[in-house]
């Protein structure tokens, strides 16, 4: 599964205005709602959804970068948005510091295989310091699309 399989281009924020993890969550589910991807009718419950994941754990996998997701009927595919914060979100990371990358997923409910091979793809891809480092530096959502192409070109090196 490539990147450009599951991330809405619409949906990418590269300039998150959030401070807290519900509004980071809040402003990329707003845009994959407002793209389509998401009916508008269910936008506040994938919200939701995604605060009941966290509840059991933060998402905030350290490094500066947060993975929150679930599955959830209202979508038929794995749909993600990538939201980039210049000041820094608290996140409860489990290194104890701000989040700059929030890459959220949401997959239908009957295909957790989907949404496995989803949150694979995108954790290997953020394990990278070099990917990491040129999302934060990206400043535009081209930018931002430029580089998921060349990840799914040729994944970063470590």
């Amino acid at each position: 599964m490539k990147l450009s399989d599951f991330v809405a281009p619409e949906a990418i924020i590269a300039d998150l205005h959030a401070s807290t993890k519900e509004a980071a969550i809040r402003e990329i589910v707003e845009k994959l709602a407002e793209a389509g991807y998401i009916p508008r009718k269910d936008e506040e419950k994938v919200v939701q959804a995604i605060m009941q994941r966290e509840r059991l754990g933060s998402t905030g996998i350290g490094h500066g970068v947060a993975l929150p997701h679930t599955r959830h009927a209202s979508v038929k595919k794995p749909v993600a948005g990538i939201g980039i914060s210049q000041e820094g979100v608290d996140f409860d990371a489990i290194d104890g510091e701000p989040v700059y990358i929030v890459f959220l997923v949401v997959s239908p409910i009957d295909r957790p295989g989907d949404h496995l091979r989803a949150l694979d793809r995108a954790s290997r891809q953020l394990r990278s310091e070099m990917f990491r480092r040129f999302l934060r530096q990206a400043r535009t959502v081209q930018d931002i699309l430029e580089l998921l192409e060349e990840a799914d070109a040729e994944e970063f090196a470590s």
